[in-house]
């Protein structure tokens, strides 16, 4: 895929990367609180890529460039530390590499980066690459969203890896998939995110650690904000499950859709037996049963509850592409979960998109944390403009959360509640220099400070 840059951007080369350890102390008011993590401190890796430029139009044989690519990937607070360091081991591969080297050849790059792909190594990898995509959309000066609906579909397919995934989906069955929505209906598509944005669900109002009053009055507020679906974490005590879920249906009705997520806490035999109880308040979806990487037993707990309509929702940490590959293969998931800084960045997540359209699998992605929300709107905008070409069944995650941190926070409608498509530059990925600043772990004067409390 050519960069299209104009001549006055000359070639834009990576001198430098930076990488920092940012975290925001959420265990003081429980936020992100779930069965498998009570007390998490949403933080990230955040990486920043300052350029150079050489300008075919400048005398000078490279000059600074105002252009800085900004990524990250998402943790929650212990362990961002190794996520730091192993995206310092793979600076070196970024430096004196210019952007249309990497875009030119997008998979060649990707591959000389990931490995392997999972782990802590491909958590580091996701925000070198976000960081990438950032600077890609803002040389070219569109949001990535549109950045990749500009692409022609032969583009989009040459800046994926299909290594592992050829049994489900070819180069050639994905370009079909991308060449089956004529430009028209796209640019309709376009126009109509442009008007109304994207629908988004919200899980402020469900985690673990809220009181039931307090669970009942975030629920009155996202009816009145005009959300129609609403999350809950479960997973923890059983009988506690039962009584939140009957307040918030007291508090939502049946009209609206209730959803619930055990974030990983149960066995397979385990999951089957706690939503058949739960299966009178028809919850849409279980997310995240049991095990990431157990797709056989996501399969058994799927068929198990089929009878009762609830559908299985996973992969925010589904670790690559091949796990998702072997979900849709299997039956396993009948909602597929992306997450913007889970795998390798967007060129992987471009894979997946195809996957789950070539078998009918609604995307709904996993948001919320440190700038998810923010990163992964571009994605299911492009996803229905490009890809999927429709709505139904489809939903984003919504967490009100550390937006006003970021230099460009998403921007949501009310009733309905949806995402309006990102105008500025870039992947929505800058974090304000002073928000990064206080945060820094464990010296930031946020850090200090708690700690001379003992908090």
């Amino acid at each position: 895929a050519s960069t299209n840059m104009s001549a006055n951007d000359g070639d834009i080369t990576i001198v430098s990367v930076s990488v920092h350890d940012v975290r925001f102390p959420t265990h003081l008011d429980n936020v992100g609180s779930d069965a498998i993590h009570p007390d998490p401190d949403y933080s990230c890796c955040y990486v920043i890529l300052h350029t150079s430029s050489s300008s075919t139009s400048s005398s000078s044989p490279s000059s600074s460039s105002p252009y800085e690519g900004h990524g990250l990937s998402f943790t929650i607070g212990r362990g961002t530390e190794v996520v730091v360091a192993c995206a310092k081991a793979l600076v070196p591969q970024l430096i004196n590499k210019t952007l249309r080297q990497i875009t030119g050849d997008f998979p060649s790059f990707y591959r000389s980066l990931t490995r392997p792909e999972k782990g802590v190594i491909h958590l580091a990898t996701a925000a070198l690459l976000n960081a990438l995509w950032d600077l890609w959309a803002k040389v070219e000066k569109k949001p990535l969203w549109k950045l990749l609906v500009d692409m022609t579909p032969e583009q989009l397919v040459s800046l994926i890896d299909f290594r592992y995934i050829t049994d489900a989906v070819t180069p050639s069955e994905a370009l079909a998939l991308l060449s089956r929505h004529s430009p028209e209906q796209k640019k309709e598509r376009e126009e109509r995110m442009m008007k109304g944005g994207y629908p988004a669900y919200t899980t402020s109002a469900g985690w673990l650690g809220y009181s039931d009053e307090k669970i009942r009055r975030l629920c009155r507020e996202a009816v009145a904000e005009g959300y129609t679906h609403i999350k809950i974490k479960v997973g923890a005590d059983l009988e506690d499950d039962i009584k939140r879920c009957k307040i918030i249906r007291e508090e939502i009705g049946y009209d609206r859709y209730l959803m619930v997520d055990a974030n990983q806490r149960w066995d397979v035999g385990q999951a089957i037996s706690w939503m058949e109880r739960l299966a009178c308040f028809r919850p849409l979806w279980i997310e995240e049963p049991t095990s990431p990487d157990d797709v056989l037993g996501h399969a058994t707990i799927a068929k198990a509850l089929a009878p009762h309509n609830i559908g299985v929702a996973t992969g925010e940490m589904a670790q690559n592409r091949v796990i998702f590959k072997q979900l849709l293969q299997a039956n396993a998931i009948s909602f597929c979960q992306i997450d913007s800084c889970r795998v390798g960045g967007v060129n992987e997540i471009l894979s997946i998109l195809l996957m789950a359209a070539k078998f009918g699998v609604p995307v709904c992605p996993h948001a919320g944390g440190v700038g998810l929300c923010e990163l992964v709107q571009h994605l299911s905008i492009f996803d229905y403009i490009c890809v999927s070409g429709t709505l139904e069944n489809r939903i984003v995650e919504y967490v009100d959360h550390l937006h006003e941190h970021f230099e460009h926070p998403c921007i949501m409608s009310k009733n309905p509640v949806a995402y309006m498509p990102p105008t500025a530059p870039g992947y929505s990925s800058t974090m304000k220099q002073e928000s990064m600043e206080k945060h820094l772990y464990p010296g930031g004067p946020v850090w200090t400070a708690l700690k001379e409390k003992g908090l």
